[in-house]
């Protein structure tokens, strides 16, 4: 039971001629979504589609091996580059393709200039910071205001038109916008043009005492298996989803009401599309983290899991006591797993750790995509099957140690002529009969298991 590389196909279930990587870009959406601030379709600066796929494949392997630990006789897995690409603009196809009208998209968006011409991501979660840091500049305030919700969801639009602010910073030098950055609470990396590759995609630690095997239920290596996650975003949630696609039952613990990320537009009956696509699937249990009381029942649920996964900042673990020995506790054995921003890189109080800042920080070739959240989830769910099947308790991955990986694996770039045309409609793209294999229809377009495995 082996794959190689080699296996991974290119176009996989999807019946086009794809050639290679730039095809895939083209045809699966990537050059789109990423083409949106440019306002024209463009093509990613690395071979984004090949190495998600070959973290996939490694991913599916590993679910090979632990599956035979099991008995469950599967002895082959394949994917594609297709299949990641897919995988990589599942959002945006579900948000094009949901029940909402579809939102004007107009192109622009970071990086920032100073005025020595110094490139640098600015970061803010809070729209109080966002307003105090360019108040800071005398910016006009009519442009800050609408400034704020294009920034804040230019995670889900992968553009950012920021009319006028831009000229601003870039009429300053760096050691004032950093001064002010500083003092008004904002978030500010620089482009840095040393990509960071050193970093291992995950860590492990501790040992099991072996109880993970669970009973199958069908023919899949997680089946039987359960997770009790409590992530936002998109990293911990792929990263759920893709054990959910494994086979292991997903359960998210949410805040009373819900995570507010369901009720952000466009809709899909009445759901997020966005959140649809990576969370159909899971149960959910509403639990309030903040009380003693929502924690005793978070470790009640953690008595019956295999895996606790979790995305929360530094520090919320301690201050919540539901940290691994916590949950060891509860259930001896059990694999924690912590999908973070930057991990311990950059000591106990590190910056917020979201995509584009990470994208910063490390070198890899920007995007308004979400290019590292999507990896990181990926990486975060290859450590988790790494550990149930190495025996492992602990698991750390972060959005830096998938950028890390990232740079390591993009040292090459494709550079074969383009054989087919470039979408430029994702609606069109979900409808085409030629693509039905790949996806499935639940409200809006999604994207169905990246893996397929044989017995």
């Amino acid at each position: 039971m082996t794959l190689s590389l080699d296996a991974v196909s290119v176009a996989g279930p999807v019946d086009l001629p794809l050639a290679g990587e730039r095809d895939v870009q083209a045809a699966c959406g990537i050059m789109h979504v990423h083409g949106r601030r440019f306002g024209r379709p463009t093509p990613l600066g690395l071979d984004y589609a090949s190495i998600v796929a070959a973290e996939l494949a490694e991913l599916g392997v590993e679910a090979l091996r632990f599956a035979q630990t099991r008995g469950i006789p599967l002895h082959a897995v394949s994917t594609s580059l297709a299949q990641a690409a897919l995988l990589a603009v599942a959002q945006y196809l579900a948000a094009a393709t949901a029940d909402d009208p579809a939102e004007p998209l107009s192109p622009g968006g970071p990086p920032f200039h100073s005025a020595e011409g110094i490139a640098f991501e600015v970061e803010a979660l809070d729209p109080a910071v966002w307003q105090r840091f360019w108040a800071a500049f005398g910016a006009d305030g009519h442009a800050v205001s609408r400034g704020w919700r294009p920034f804040l969801h230019r995670f889900a639009t992968a553009t950012c038109p920021l009319p006028r602010l831009a000229e601003v910073l870039a009429a300053h030098p760096m050691a004032r916008i950093a001064d002010i950055a500083h003092r008004t609470g904002m978030t500010l990396v620089r482009v840095s043009d040393r990509p960071v590759e050193h970093l291992p995609a995950f860590v492990l630690s501790g040992e099991s005492d072996g109880h993970r095997r669970g009973r199958p239920v069908e023919l899949l290596p997680l089946s039987g298996l359960v997770v009790l996650e409590s992530c936002r975003r998109v990293q911990g949630p792929l990263a759920g989803h893709l054990l959910r696609l494994l086979g292991a039952t997903v359960v998210r613990i949410e805040p009373p009401g819900g995570d507010p990320s369901r009720w952000v537009p466009p809709m899909a009956g009445d759901t997020s599309a966005r959140f649809h696509a990576l969370n159909h699937g899971k149960d959910v249990v509403e639990i309030d983290l903040g009380t003693p009381g929502g924690r005793e029942e978070a470790l009640e649920l953690a008595t019956t899991a295999d895996v606790f996964l979790h995305n929360w900042a530094p520090g919320k673990a301690e201050r919540w006591s539901l940290r691994p020995a916590d949950l060891a506790r509860a259930r001896p054995g059990i694999v924690y797993a912590h999908a973070s921003g930057w991990g311990a890189e950059l000591g106990l109080n590190p910056p917020l750790g979201t995509d584009f800042v990470v994208q910063a920080h490390t070198g890899v070739p920007p995007s308004l995509m979400t290019i590292v959240d999507v990896f990181g989830g990926v990486v975060s769910a290859h450590g988790i099957v790494a550990a149930l099947t190495r025996g492992a308790t602990g698991v750390d991955s972060s959005l830096l140690s998938a950028a890390s990986r990232m740079n390591a694996r993009s040292r090459r770039r494709c550079t074969e002529p383009l054989t087919v045309p470039v979408c430029d409609d994702l609606a069109a793209l979900a409808a085409d009969p030629r693509f039905a294999r790949a996806l499935v229809r639940d409200g809006c377009a999604l994207v169905r298991s990246p893996w397929e495995f044989t017995s």
